[in-house]
């Protein structure tokens, strides 16, 4: 195990990069609260299955993942530095950052079902990546992936019913 990254050279402080991959788990939480900010109505007067999760259920539960996932991407870093898997990181994070704006803030829940769909195949992909240089980094992707599962398809549903 490496003790972490190197850059031009010098030693960049784990901890120090912990709070960066932390930022930015909290920069795409950020944007996305802002998308639902003032949308709870909205949400509840959509045609929703069943099995829909009351809107309180949300931010718990990304609460946890956005840690998860910034632990996750720290992890490789330390091993790897930046590297080709932490581009597919940056590339999920930012389409989970503007999937709510799309969704809440714009209505447009086809494109939200196309944001996610992708975002589901990458997150696939960073696991995959992320596996051989750290399991525990892969494996805390897991949960995040199943979460993104049951969104997409509670996203295909709600696009159906209210079209």
């Amino acid at each position: 195990m490496t003790s972490h990254a190197m850059r031009s050279g010098r030693s960049v402080n784990p901890w120090l990069a912990l709070a960066g991959f932390g930022a930015a788990a909290a920069f795409a939480a950020l944007l996305g609260g802002l998308g639902v900010a003032g949308t709870a109505g909205e949400y509840q007067s959509l045609d929703r299955p069943a099995w829909a999760p009351p809107s309180w259920l949300f931010g718990p539960v990304w609460t946890v993942l956005y840690v998860m996932i910034a632990v996750s991407g720290w992890l490789v870093w330390r091993r790897t530095g930046w590297s080709p898997a932490l581009n597919f990181y940056a590339v999920q994070l930012a389409l989970n950052a503007v999937w709510t704006p799309i969704f809440f803030g714009f209505g447009q829940y086809g494109l939200a079902l196309l944001d996610i769909v992708v975002l589901w195949v990458l997150i696939g992909i960073t696991a995959w990546k992320f596996r051989p240089v750290s399991r525990v980094a892969a494996g805390l992707l897991l949960p995040y992936w199943a979460w993104v599962s049951y969104a997409t398809a509670l996203n295909a549903a709600i696009w159906l019913a209210n079209q």
